[in-house]
């Protein structure tokens, strides 16, 4: 296509006219190539993308930018979004080992590689429908992917739970920093692969008399359990039969609280920004006591209820480390991202703690009372976890499953007589000398009434 040629005019000192010479060869050209690119179809973001199927998403760029180093993998790469970076080619190369291994195993029940493949290959448009951009690699390639990953990931669970038996000096078990890596990886949205993929290959593994076998999600919550703690009564009871997408998918939907499961609408028609709580500092002045809520199978199970004299917003602990960090991470990013989650609990939860946090004294208070426990940082680093990660997420606190402590709150707050008991509370009984203070000052004011009391009487009533 030609370059435009201008006619300018000096008299007026302006275009007198505007002569668009195109060849007609170069024009062709051009109209083939626009009805070329329309046909296209979309490769960073899929048609399928807004499917149910697709559940592994890339992490939005407004997010990477506050958060530059959360969402890429540190040593192993799992799917099709970072394959082939050079800094996790040390994982890689452990991947055909674990493959081995596994097929070492079913070998002995005559499952090979062969049928590995059949099997997940008639399953291959659902694997690139789980992707919110384009695979662009060969079937093959595709399929030997999905082998390799998941079955390293299945090697790996396997040993951590036991059903193996592997070398005693293991590298990748043996030194600490390598596991608990791994274990942050795993749980990245974009270091995942579709979760039927990996039932498939884990069936295909089992020997067949394991009657006795845990299941896939067993060993799944067990492996990470180990860089997730929480306390024993807090891990989902086996009967209860948990879904997921993929693994970072599962493990979120083991904290979501039964409780919760149907979500009720908030006590309000206002807009959901006018919810918003107040922080740590000014709850307590308004009589409300945060307290560690020791009965909750999980975190995000927080409850508020009233007493004679004051508000108690019951919140369960959270610890804060390095995977922990990562987790709620990128689960605020799937449920921003994934059609289906229309609860979106962890985003909520980030927002309901964003809302508390406002200073070092708040992340203080609620570290003095047992509801954060942090190893990554000090008060000053929580503040701005909690400011950052709530930064350009979308929500609406009115269909959330804390719709209603969020009103409660409020609502609490909003009496006037609640504020006034509470300074009360604050002023006299907050420290034992003003509790002293204030008793005796009681006592003193019952003596002077009833001293009065009988002069008056005294006086209208003399002694005949």
């Amino acid at each position: 296509m030609s370059n435009p040629t201008t006619n300018h005019n000096p008299a007026t000192g302006g275009d007198s006219a505007h002569v668009i010479i195109i060849p007609e060869a170069s024009h062709n050209n051009w109209l083939t190539l626009m009805q070329e690119n329309v046909k296209k179809s979309p490769k960073s973001l899929n048609m399928t993308a807004g499917r149910s199927s697709c559940s592994i998403f890339r992490v939005p760029q407004s997010l990477k930018k506050i958060h530059p180093e959360d969402f890429e993998p540190r040593i192993v790469s799992i799917g099709p979004y970072h394959q082939g970076e050079p800094h996790l080619k040390m994982i890689d190369e452990h991947k055909q080992r674990f493959l081995g291994a596994v097929l070492a195993r079913t070998q002995k029940f005559n499952v090979g590689l062969d049928q590995f493949f059949k099997n997940l290959a008639i399953k291959e448009n659902k694997i690139r429908e789980s992707y919110s951009e384009n695979i662009d690699c060969s079937s093959h390639k595709l399929i030997e992917m999905m082998i390799l990953d998941g079955c390293f990931i299945i090697q790996l669970l396997c040993i951590v739970g036991k059903l193996v038996e592997t070398d005693a000096d293991d590298p990748l078990l043996t030194l600490p920093w390598i596991l608990y890596s791994l274990s942050r990886d795993l749980l990245l949205l974009e270091n995942q692969i579709p979760f039927f993929v990996l039932e498939v290959l884990f069936d295909l593994s089992k020997p067949p008399d394991s009657k006795d076998y845990p299941t896939f999600t067993e060993l799944v919550l067990q492996f990470f359990d180990y860089a997730i703690p929480r306390p024993e009564d807090e891990i989902p009871d086996k009967s209860r039969k948990l879904s997921g997408e993929h693994l970072l998918g599962l493990f979120r939907s083991s904290f979501i609280p039964l409780s919760s499961q149907e979500l009720a609408a908030a006590k309000t028609d206002n807009n959901h920004l006018q919810l918003m709580i107040q922080p740590v500092e000014k709850l307590r002045a308004a009589g409300i006591k945060l307290k560690q809520r020791k009965d909750a199978k999980s975190f995000l199970d927080i409850k508020f209820r009233t007493t004679k004299t004051r508000g108690l917003l019951e919140i369960p602990t959270l610890s804060l480390g390095y995977v922990t960090f990562t987790f709620l991470l990128n689960c605020v990013v799937f449920e921003q991202s994934y059609r289906q989650y229309f609860s979106a609990h962890f985003t909520l939860y980030i927002i309901f703690m964003g809302c508390l946090i406002n200073t070092i004294q708040d992340a203080g208070y609620l570290r003095d009372e047992s509801i954060i426990e942090t190893s990554f940082g000090t008060d000053e680093e929580v503040v701005k976890f909690f400011n950052k990660v709530g930064k350009g997420i979308n929500f609406d606190i009115r269909t959330s499953y804390l719709a209603n402590v969020f009103a409660d709150v409020n609502e609490y707050c909003r009496n006037g007589w609640n504020v006034t008991l509470a300074k009360y509370l604050y002023t006299y009984f907050d420290a034992p000398w003003s509790c002293t203070s204030a008793i005796a000052a009681l006592f003193i004011l019952i003596v002077t009434f009833i001293q009065g009391f009988y002069a008056v009487y005294a006086y209208v009533t003399p002694p005949s």
